[in-house]
C-alpha cells in the first residue's frame, strides 16, 4: 500500500484511504476468492487461451466496451487539461 500510495495523488490516496472500505467489501472479497479460485484452477487460462485461439473476440467486445465507456470521453477532456502529459498514441 505504501508504494502504491506514493504513485497516486494526494487526491487518490486520501479517498483511497477514506472511501475504499465502502467499496471492497464482504462481497467484493467474496467475488475476488472466487475469481482466486478460477485461476487456482487454470479455468481462467484456459478461457483466455480458448478466447486467443479463436481470434479473441471476447478480447475485442471487452476492449470496445472500454473504448465506449463514458469514462473514456471524461479523461479525455481531463487529460487535455493536464498539459504536462504527453498524448498517447492514440491521441489522448
Amino acid at each position: 500500500l505504501k508504494r502504491m500510495n506514493f504513485s497516486v495523488s494526494d487526491t487518490a490516496e486520501y479517498g483511497g484511504m477514506t472511501r475504499g472500505p465502502r467499496l471492497i467489501t464482504a462481497e467484493t472479497k467474496a467475488e475476488m476468492r472466487k475469481i482466486l479460485g478460477e485461476i487456482q484452477t487454470g479455468q481462467f487460462a484456459r478461457e483466455f487461451l480458448a478466447d486467443q485461439a479463436a481470434g479473441g473476440p471476447v478480447m475485442a467486445e471487452c476492449r470496445t466496451a472500454n473504448e465506449t465507456h463514458i469514462i473514456e470521453g471524461v479523461g479525455e477532456k481531463l487529460r487535455r487539461m493536464m498539459a504536462w502529459l504527453k498524448p498517447s498514441k492514440k491521441g489522448s
